[in-house]
């Protein structure tokens, strides 16, 4: 069955199923091999006569490889080979891109970026040789290009505008006018980037840690120059991905052409260094917001204007303002966002990119215009409920900003926040409350999903779809059990290789959302071969428990009218609903925390995110993505922050020792509510985006709760101890 999205699905199909698996905590099936180590990820595949290649990185940042000193080390013990060719890649392809990125490492463009591979009998040989090799270039690196200039920048796209911005700010009974900046983050997933390859007369298999295998299958396909019919890529387990393994990349291609070349099988695995170094950073950001209202607090003015950078002819640019676009009421705008072109590594997507910054810094701004209202920073935003897209009149497909502000404000006892700052001290620490509005675009993707209900009554579900560790294995055999009437145990769920149908990849928050709709109309198409057999219409049949049938019959099991397996393919693609209606999810945070008076360490102690993003399709998987995003969240307002050295632009911080993440200790009591709700225009189950919400806004929340806290406003991301040290107040001080 396929489907173009072009109208609401309003059956709302599964809430009239009778399994009762759909929505429900239940526990990820490939748990258990996870924590026994027993699900096989992309280094670990063992395959005969497997050479080990290590990658090279430039010692400069712009500039020519003039020559390679491979005689050198061809001598050393164990090394078969050095590549450094013309398909190699020199930059990381970003999602979605279904063809080969730039090419030809023999042009550097960054520090470090990856110029040739070195491949030994052995992993320490190789690492041996590829340390002991000498390249020459044409030094070409030009300090003024290693850091963001906003004289420099360019346009990334047009300017949303709307009214007399200017004019509104000058007539506004108040004005904030703040300028925050945010740094360069890393993906930093568990498991790096690692590729086997291995080629069979012209077909290659190469076994990665990839998020988008329909998409990554083309990529590595044209940059090897083959057919994509003759690729295949398999990746059933990733350990994490986060935005950086959304395309093709540097260790994938490069052990592709070593495999050819050396007619036998080649592993390449990155080091920690290296995929900080070479494979996508979320872009640093300089960000103005100004804001106008009236004396009740109503929006009449909003301007977010972002300065952001990337490489010289990358199409991506950080959307910082994309959720800025529909959140408030504000009829006069300006949003703008300048690009930068600087010689670091390739700028992409981080999660939730465009949000994950710009709604922290939007958030921090408004609790600014609150405290110069003296209005509660929760009321600010209900009064700025636009009914449309401010500037478009596009209306809302479905908006639980409300709810979810009503809803995290009870649970967290927001009450009793006192609305001055330093006002409250237990020993040496000052206590604040903070506040925060989440919000992330909602996407739907092409995506194909294949079901077989088995002739034992047993169910399989295919599709290349990939697991990064958000459930996708638990969510698509839910969908499968609930509408074709079998318990969850009986279903088999089977993803990421690329000879299965073609999912939506996992990547935007659009992954179980999408491939589970493909799921979906899979059974649909079932369920209407059933229905044929029972002489009755679909909307009347009845699956529970491997039994059939309709209303005014008996049940039996389904396995009498299977003649052998039913297998059928469902496929869904976006639409008219993309187009007619804006598509967001929605929610809210609030946090307290606790800022040392004396060093200015803060330390969260409690934190509550509510959500609404459509029907919750596992409650246990769908609050761990919250969570997970919750803690990217303190990450980015307290820790995280790449350091580039400015006299040659290299990456200082290179590894999880000194990039500092959110560890357990760091992390408080942390509560999530689900806000159930139906979206019928986002897609046919009525679910929506979660992966990425919970990080949209969080470290703004955090921000002003240290405001509130001690009365810094600091608006320089993160927010560590030596920048609140210089501002707190006197710590001997009696709090009044």
């Amino acid at each position: 069955m396929s489907v173009t999205y072009d109208r609401p699905d309003q059956r709302n199909l599964l809430d009239q199923t009778r399994q009762g698996v759909i929505g429900q905590p239940l526990d990820r099936p490939e748990g258990p091999l996870k924590v026994a180590g027993q699900a096989t990820y992309a280094a670990e595949y063992r395959r005969p006569a497997c050479a080990e290649g290590v990658l090279v990185g430039a010692r400069i940042s712009k500039g020519l490889v003039t020559g390679i000193h491979r005689d050198a080390v061809l001598s050393m013990p164990g090394v078969l080979g050095v590549y450094s060719t013309h398909e190699m890649l020199r930059r990381a392809a970003q999602g979605g891109a279904g063809e080969a990125p730039m090419q030809d490492v023999h042009h550097v463009d960054f520090p470090d970026q990856p110029v040739a591979l070195v491949v030994a009998e052995t992993f320490e040989q190789a690492t041996a040789a590829a340390k002991a090799l000498r390249i020459d270039y044409d030094d070409q690196s030009d300090t003024a290009r290693l850091l963001p200039s906003a004289e420099a920048a360019e346009p990334a796209k047009e300017p949303v505008e709307a009214g007399d911005l200017e004019a509104a700010l000058k007539e506004a009974a108040h004005v904030v006018d703040v300028t925050y900046t945010t740094p360069g983050h890393a993906s930093a997933a568990m498991e790096p980037h690692a590729a086997i390859a291995e080629w069979d007369g012209g077909k290659l298999t190469l076994h990665g840690s990839l998020q988008m295998v329909a998409f990554n299958v083309k990529e590595l396909a044209d940059s090897v120059g083959v057919d994509a019919e003759d690729v295949r890529i398999v990746s059933p387990y990733v350990g994490g991905g986060f935005g950086s393994k959304l395309g093709i990349s540097h260790e994938a291609v490069a052990a592709s052409i070593a495999a050819r070349e050396l007619g036998r099988p080649v592993r390449v695995v990155m080091s920690r260094q290296q995929v900080f170094e070479a494979i996508m950073r979320r872009s640093e950001t300089e960000q103005r917001v100004r804001l106008g209202c009236d004396d009740q607090g109503r929006l009449t003015a909003l301007a977010h204007e972002a300065l952001i950078s990337n490489l010289p002819e990358e199409e991506f640019a950080e959307p910082v303002t994309q959720a800025t676009e529909f959140l408030y009421r504000g009829d006069n705008r300006r949003l703008a966002i300048q690009i930068s072109r600087i010689n670091r590594l390739t700028a992409g997507s981080v999660r939730a990119p465009g949000e994950a910054v710009g709604m922290q810094v939007l958030e921090a701004a408004m609790d600014e215009l609150a405290v110069k209202l003296h209005l509660d920073p929760v009321e600010l935003r209900k009064r700025n409920m636009p009914d449309v897209v401010p500037g478009e009149g596009t209306p809302y497909s479905s908006r639980r900003l409300v709810e979810a502000l009503d809803a995290g404000a009870r649970s967290f006892g927001w009450n009793q926040r006192h609305p001055l700052p330093c006002q409250r001290r237990e020993g040496e620490w000052w206590i604040g409350m903070g506040m925060a509005s989440a919000a992330r675009v909602n996407i739907l993707k092409q995506a194909e999903a294949r079901v077989t209900l088995r002739a034992d009554g047993s169910l399989l579900v295919e599709s290349d779809q990939t697991d990064i560790g958000t459930g996708s294995y638990a969510i698509l055999g839910q969908i499968a059990a609930e509408m074709l009437g079998q318990p969850i145990e009986r279903t088999e769920v089977r993803l990421g290789d690329s000879t299965l149908p073609s999912g939506a990849g996992s990547g935007g928050s659009w992954g179980a959302s999408s491939t589970g709709s493909a799921v979906f109309l899979a059974c649909e198409a079932i369920r209407a071969v059933l229905a044929r057999k029972m002489n009755c219409s679909p909307d009347d049949l009845l699956m529970q428990d491997g039994k059939i049938w309709a209303e005014g019959t008996d049940p039996r099991p389904v396995t009498e009218l299977l003649e052998g397996d039913l297998a059928q393919v469902g496929r869904i693609e976006p639409g008219e609903t993309s187009e007619k209606v804006k598509q967001a999810t929605y929610g809210a945070f609030f946090c307290e925390v606790a800022v040392n008076a004396f060093t200015g360490e803060t330390r969260m102690r409690r934190m509550t995110g509510a959500f609404g993003f459509g029907r919750v399709l596992n409650a246990k998987t769908a609050r761990s993505q919250c969570l997970g995003g919750m803690v990217w969240g303190i990450g980015s307002a307290l820790m995280e922050e790449l350091h580039f050295d400015h006299r040659d632009g290299h990456l200082v911080n290179h590894d999880l020792a000194e990039y500092h993440v959110p560890v357990h200790r760091d992390i408080p009591e942390m509560e999530v509510i689900l806000l159930e709700e139906r979206d019928a225009y986002a897609s046919p189950i009525q679910a929506k985006g979660v992966g990425e919400l919970g990080i949209c806004g969080a470290a703004g929340a955090i921000s002003n709760a240290i405001y509130n806290a001690c009365g810094v406003r600091l608006r320089d991301f993160p927010m560590t101890p030596d920048k609140l040290l210089a501002e707190l107040p006197d710590p001997f001080a009696r709090v009044t």
